[in-house]
């Protein structure tokens, strides 16, 4: 009987087999990898581009809300601060009859009640409110400045109620205790103020936090790091993160001309740098 011929892959056929397969391969990397590493350097610059995108478009949103000459900016230690009290509605006062001594908002002594001309729109009626705060005529400078809490805006506390004055149809704004207001408003503007807000770039944590429901102070240097914002009661959230440097100015401007809030971003992640600019009109007529 003859032997049956065993069949199999010699170690010849099986090396070379393999250097095949590697040269095949090696030239498939080739032509896949560099579509792969593209895609995924774009997706890894989208990331960085939407996710200071977002924030700088959250900080403009907040810069357009600020009470006119509230906003200031400061450096510290490497980190960028920009602080603003945030406006939730305006107004116009009456401050001329006709109309009685409850309509008509007196600067020659304390008032606690007053009509709107021009009603507050943003706000669900009847409001009220002891957080908030009322302003008139914040100019930023010493004796009209609204950090200082005196003269043109409403002490912490104070309780402030709006509703629709059924006789006029005007707007009837109440203060307990009542103010007085030092300065008028050639505009007769009012406007409710619903607290600071602050933002601190700092490139070292890689971080851009925003900061609010914390107390106020006259000088910025007292509301311009992490500890001091979070001791005075502030919320913080995180805007975005692996930030490498970032620049914040500011020009208040002249009353025939906006002030202009400039922001610049970078944010890098693994080597690679995107830089946004943003750039915000502010209308500062108080």
């Amino acid at each position: 009987m003859r032997a049956r011929r065993q069949a199999g892959f010699t170690l010849i056929e099986l090396v070379v087999t393999l250097v095949v397969t590697a040269i095949v391969v090696g030239f498939m990397s080739m032509f896949i990898g560099a579509p792969i590493r593209g895609f995924t350097d774009q997706a890894r610059r989208s990331r960085l581009v939407d996710a200071a995108d977002t924030a700088l478009r959250r900080m403009e949103r907040d810069v357009r809300r600020a009470l006119p000459n509230s906003i200031r900016t400061t450096t510290s230690g490497g980190v960028v601060a920009i602080e603003l009290l945030s406006t939730v509605d305006g107004g116009r006062y009456r401050a001329q009859p006709p109309g009685s001594a409850l309509q008509v908002l007196d600067f020659s002594a304390p008032d606690n009640s007053f009509d709107a001309l021009a009603p507050f729109t943003q706000i669900a009626k009847p409001f009220s409110s002891t957080t908030s705060y009322l302003s008139i005529y914040n100019v930023g400078v010493p004796g009209a400045d609204a950090y200082e809490l005196a003269n043109v805006i409403t002490p912490p506390g104070t309780t402030i109620a709006i509703d629709v004055d059924g006789a006029t149809g005007e707007d009837r704004v109440t203060l307990a205790p009542a103010f007085r207001f030092a300065y008028g408003s050639p505009t007769q503007r009012v406007y409710l103020v619903d607290g600071p807000v602050t933002y601190l770039c700092d490139p070292l944590a890689g971080t851009l936090t925003r900061y609010q429901g914390y107390t106020i102070a006259p000088s910025q240097s007292a509301r311009d790091s992490n500890g001091e914002l979070v001791g005075a009661g502030a919320t913080a959230t995180l805007m975005a993160d692996e930030i490498a440097s970032c620049s914040i100015t500011y020009a208040a401007g002249t009353a025939e001309r906006a002030g202009l809030v400039s922001f610049q971003i970078a944010v890098q992640a693994q080597g690679e740098t995107v830089s946004l600019l943003s750039q915000v009109h502010v209308d500062n007529v108080p």
